[in-house]
Parts: structure tokens; C-alpha cells; sequence
């Protein structure tokens, strides 16, 4: 990557974690909806995800892991591939097998029994 573009994204970073530590995505405005969920009713993947980066930005890894168990678990993987630059590397065996539990973790979640309710943000 060029210069540029690496500024680029550390400037972007920055100012969503600037986002992240000033507005509560509970009570912002500053935030987009899920459209998933208010249409539907049922848990996308990726519900929770915002609340969930805000509580850890805050130092909150539990409650954090309360709102999307699943994206807090994959941050570590993606940091490292992030910064070693290889996240264009992965191996298309493992974009499948990322798509196929992210696919599982959205049909499970929104099973109405314990213990898949803890999924639920």
C-alpha cells in the first residue's frame, strides 16, 4: 500500500473510534438502523456489532461480547491480518468457511431457547 493510502485508513479508523467514544450507538442518531431487523424482526449477523465495538472501546470486553459474541471473536484475526497486510491473501477455503459461520451464527441466534438466546444482542 502507498503512503497515502495508509493514511487513509488510519485516519478513518480514527474517526470511527472517535464515533465509537463520543456517541452511544443506543441513543445516536449518528448510526445507521437494521433494516434486517426491523423488517424482519430476527437478528442479522452483524446486529449488535456497534453497540458491541462501543462497550470495547469503552474497556468493556464482557458487555462487549454480550451484544455480537462473534464479531468481537473475529477482531483479533482481522487485526492481524490487517496489519501484516495480507487480508487480500486469505485463501478462498477460509472465506468459505467465514461465510458458513457467519451464516450459522445468524440462524442460531435467533433460536427462541437457551442457550442460543445469549446470541441475541
Amino acid at each position: 500500500m502507498t503512503r497515502f493510502q495508509n493514511t487513509v485508513i488510519v485516519t478513518a479508523a480514527s474517526v470511527a473510534v472517535f464515533a465509537l467514544l463520543w456517541f452511544n450507538p443506543a441513543i445516536s442518531w449518528l448510526y445507521p438502523r437494521c433494516y434486517f431487523h426491523e423488517w424482519t424482526g430476527w437478528y442479522c449477523p452483524g446486529c449488535g456489532t456497534t453497540r458491541a465495538l462501543h462497550q470495547l472501546v469503552h474497556g468493556h470486553v464482557v458487555a462487549a461480547f454480550r451484544f455480537n459474541p462473534l464479531a468481537i471473536s473475529l477482531l483479533p484475526l482481522v487485526g492481524y491480518f490487517a496489519m501484516r497486510g495480507q487480508l487480500n491473501a486469505v485463501k478462498t477455503i477460509w472465506i468459505w468457511v467465514l461465510l458458513g459461520v457467519i451464516i450459522a451464527f445468524g440462524i442460531l441466534r435467533n433460536i427462541p431457547a437457551y442457550p442460543f438466546t445469549l446470541l441475541a444482542p
